[in-house]
């Protein structure tokens, strides 16, 4: 079976750097690690090397959403099975993955999400501490994917990729951990009309960094578009916000957790108010409407 340790990174693409950067850095709380080959900016949240990579793009939305793995013996399950899913994965050079502290790296357009997904080992000793500034923040937390597939994705990820159903609600969003992770969700696969990036949230350590993350909001003029509230699935008190390019992010504070054996049985919970917030916070209509489509792998097959 594969194993994980988490969700490690997510690369968008924006369509002005510095503005994003900007924003980023000083409103979300992210710190600069530097720029890569083709000027993208490296990102951290947590002691990993990065975990947000912005990429100018003419427009906005999801590149990458990258993978931790266990170990590098992953590899071999893993590969086994993107293969005899009739996936075509592609081995990320060596000096790339020189450049950006990994081990190895492996890359595959997912159709079902619409999406290009990396699975990597980071390199050994780079861990380093986080020194937050503006929040709090722990970790990279989870990314959701919009999907008109959103059933065939929810089989995929969970009988090919091991990944575990925590809940649903009603045919409109599933919530899975990146097993043996223990988190009630790294990944959500969300039914809609096109593949889009629904959200990427924010894991904070205390419920003030919530509190204190309004005001900076506002005075930052970004919109608040949901919350603050709680989540009946994960148990989470949630905020989203909106980036400069319209693409939805979150900071969440706690978060259901799973053992590695004898979990609970996942729930499908139905598709009302009360079940996706307790507290009864009204949703602005851009909430997870992404401003733009996933990027694609190129007609060559080459990954991005």
């Amino acid at each position: 079976m594969i194993r994980y340790q988490k969700l490690g990174r997510v690369e968008l693409g924006v369509t002005d750097l510095k503005r994003a950067r900007q924003f980023y850095e000083q409103v979300v709380g992210l710190q600069y690690v530097g720029t890569g080959a083709a000027e993208e900016v490296l990102l951290r949240c947590d002691h990993e090397h990065h975990s947000v990579v912005l990429h100018e793009a003419t427009t906005a939305g999801l590149r990458v959403a990258g993978f931790m793995l266990e170990d590098d013996a992953q590899f071999v399950p893993l590969l086994t099975r993107l293969r005899e899913a009739g996936l075509r994965p592609h081995e990320v050079p060596g000096h790339s993955c020189m450049r950006r502290q990994q081990q190895r790296a492996v890359r595959v357009f997912e159709p079902l999400v619409g999406a290009v997904i990396e699975f990597y080992v980071p390199a050994l000793d780079v861990a380093r501490p986080f020194e937050p500034t503006v929040a709090r923040i722990q970790r990279l937390g989870h990314v959701v994917f919009n999907t008109p597939t959103a059933a065939e994705a929810v089989a995929f990820w969970r009988d090919v990729l091991n990944f575990r159903i925590s809940d649903a609600i009603g045919e409109m969003i599933t919530f899975m951990r990146c097993w043996p992770s223990p988190w009630h969700h790294g990944i959500g696969i969300a039914q809609s009309e096109r593949y889009s990036l629904h959200h990427v949230n924010y894991m904070v350590s205390e419920i003030d960094d919530i509190g204190r993350a309004l005001a900076r909001l506002r005075k930052a003029e970004a919109p608040v578009v949901f919350g603050p509230g709680r989540h009946p699935a994960s148990d989470s008190v949630f905020l989203y916000f909106l980036d400069p390019d319209g693409l939805t992010m979150e900071y969440s504070f706690g978060m259901e957790a799973f053992s590695e054996t004898f979990s609970r049985e996942p729930r499908r919970l139905p598709l009302a108010p009360e079940w996706l917030d307790y507290w009864g916070s009204d949703r602005d209509p851009r909430c997870f409407n992404s401003a733009g489509e996933n990027a694609a792998l190129a007609e060559t097959g080459e990954p991005l």
